[in-house]
């Protein structure tokens, strides 16, 4: 009974032991959350990128409207050549009166590419062609707006029978045949008057000079200018005799 007795009592004293909690609840407040130290972040858009850049960007100055360039349109009527930009008429065929002179289809040029010429120049086609050209890509672009533009050349010779440089005995000049002529000068909008003799060793002008003296090269089939010879000091000499070698300029 005795053992019994003590049985029972570990047990029952276990039972106690088992019911009893095992930790004890903290009675303490719960600590609130602290507020986050992050930064917001802001969200950048297209929109706002765009309008944030606009803002610091100076504003750009409008650019100066360039006047376009006008194609300027002459009329069939009064043209020669068939080039409406050669003005003129044509004339009968001119005979020679010495041995390799003469003019089968002369015409008679007043006017090239809206440039006056100071008196009217007798040529071939193949020539006035040439002197076309020579004024459209080489004389227009080297003069520009200096003193408002080219309005006229001066012409010192076109078609002559006479020998080359009228030296007795000589050649034929290209004159003689109608394919060759002299430019002694340009004049401007303004009234400015530059000569081949004075403008060529100019300091204002010579540049300019050089420049038409060279543009003749291609065009031409010979160039000759003040630096040529003495015969040539006055004047720039172009004519469409070609060579196997190309243009002869000097």
């Amino acid at each position: 009974m005795r053992r019994r007795a003590v049985i029972c009592a570990l047990a029952l004293s276990a039972l106690s032991l088992s019911a009893a909690p095992i930790f004890a609840l903290d009675s303490s407040p719960i600590p609130l959350p602290r507020p986050s130290t992050i930064a917001p972040v802001s969200v950048v858009t297209s929109e706002t990128s765009a309008v944030a850049t606009a803002l610091a960007s100076p504003v750009p100055k409008p650019r100066p409207k360039v006047p376009a360039v006008t194609q300027v349109r002459y009329p069939r009527k009064g043209s020669v050549c068939g080039v409406n930009a050669i003005r003129g008429q044509s004339l009968k065929p001119i005979p020679g009166r010495i041995s390799g002179c003469g003019l089968k289809e002369p015409v008679q040029i007043t006017e090239v590419a809206g440039v006056t010429l100071s008196t009217p120049a007798v040529v071939d086609c193949t020539t006035a062609k040439a002197l076309h050209s020579w004024i459209e890509k080489g004389v227009k672009p080297s003069v520009g707006r200096l003193g408002g533009g080219l309005v006229q050349l001066d012409v010192a010779a076109s078609y002559a029978c006479r020998p080359r440089n009228n030296q007795a005995g000589g050649k034929i000049s290209e004159h003689g045949r109608g394919r060759a002529i002299d430019i002694s000068a340009v004049r401007l909008k303004n009234g400015t008057h530059i000569s081949v003799l004075n403008g060529w060793n100019d300091p204002l002008h010579g540049a300019l000079m050089r420049k038409l003296h060279r543009a003749g090269c291609g065009p031409f089939g010979t160039v000759l200018g003040p630096e040529s010879d003495v015969y040539h000091r006055d004047h720039f000499h172009f004519d469409t005799a070609r060579y196997r070698s190309g243009s002869y300029c000097r």
